[in-house]
């Protein structure tokens, strides 16, 4: 049913309960696991996959430290950096590459601030067709 997963990360600690419940649905769908990280500070935005920064070094720190989670635990993984805005990177990717379920984690603002800060989950779940799991960060 979930062949390929598509898990989008923040790079923050809010990432941990949503890698978590993946890593059961995973091994329940015995699918594979793609992990996307959006890169979108200034040099990520202006130069795209020629960036050097510390974002960088550190997302890619970041994504290999949990491509290594997913390993130690048997569940094929890959994990991609994109770069620029994190809803149009994410939409892109999931509807030039395809997958069976999209997993985020929400921060679960209400109606004033969404209207403010925007929520990458809203943009993507209503902008694709595939199913979305959301997961209220803590």
């Amino acid at each position: 049913m979930y062949n390929k997963i598509l898990l989008t990360l923040e790079g923050t600690a809010t990432d941990q309960p949503i890698i978590d419940h993946v890593k059961v649905l995973a091994k329940l769908a015995r699918g594979r696991v793609v992990l996307l990280h959006v890169a979108d500070g200034w040099a990520a935005r202006t130069y795209g996959a020629d960036a050097v920064s510390r974002e960088i070094t550190d997302d890619n720190a970041y994504l290999k430290k949990i491509v290594g989670e997913f390993q130690s635990e048997g569940i094929p993984v890959e994990a991609e950096l994109a770069y620029g805005d994190p809803a149009t990177e994410i939409i892109r990717w999931i509807k030039s590459k395809g997958c069976d379920l999209v997993a985020m984690s929400t921060h679960g603002h209400r109606f004033i601030a969404d209207i403010f800060l925007g929520t990458t989950a809203s943009k993507v779940q209503h902008s694709i067709s595939v199913p979305v799991l959301l997961l209220r960060a803590k």
